[in-house]
């Protein structure tokens, strides 16, 4: 297994999300890698991050499963449904670049809405696979 291309992978997303033109009219660059104090009344939040390594003999890699989620504090689901299918428009279908490794894929696997009504909020959990695999290694090993 390799977790080596963690950081790179969150980076990447992060950087997507924040740079997308369809998300940040939405957000306004409400975008953040953990739930902020004061946070606006609609934004999104990188969260939970599971990775099983599929390395072999030509190198490592692994599955990363990932969560993304839009939480507001505004009635109903609309804005925090535009807001989960610009993310998810944002991130599966172009190509996005690691700085360690690369993306082999990724893919949208499944959405949870629901009401958190002590917290007073909406929130959609977006859950995401990315594969990625370690270049860098492979390079090493093959002597290229």
């Amino acid at each position: 297994m390799s977790y080596t291309m963690g950081e790179s992978l969150q980076t990447a997303v992060y950087g997507r999300l924040i740079a997308d033109p369809a998300v940040d009219a939405l957000l306004g660059g409400a975008v953040f890698d953990s739930t902020p104090e004061a946070a606006p009344d609609l934004f999104v939040a990188l969260g939970h991050e599971r990775a099983v390594g599929i390395s072999d003999a030509s190198g490592q890699g692994a599955i990363h499963r990932m969560r993304v989620s839009v939480v507001t504090r505004r009635e109903g689901y609309i804005a925090a449904k535009m807001v989960a299918a610009a993310v998810s428009d944002a991130l599966v279908g172009d190509e996005l670049p690691l700085t360690r490794g690369r993306l082999v894929s990724m893919r949208f696997l499944r959405a949870d809405a629901r009401r958190d009504e002590g917290e007073g909020i909406r929130r959609i959990d977006l859950w995401f696979r990315a594969r990625t695999d370690d270049q860098t290694v492979q390079v090493a090993i093959s002597g290229v």
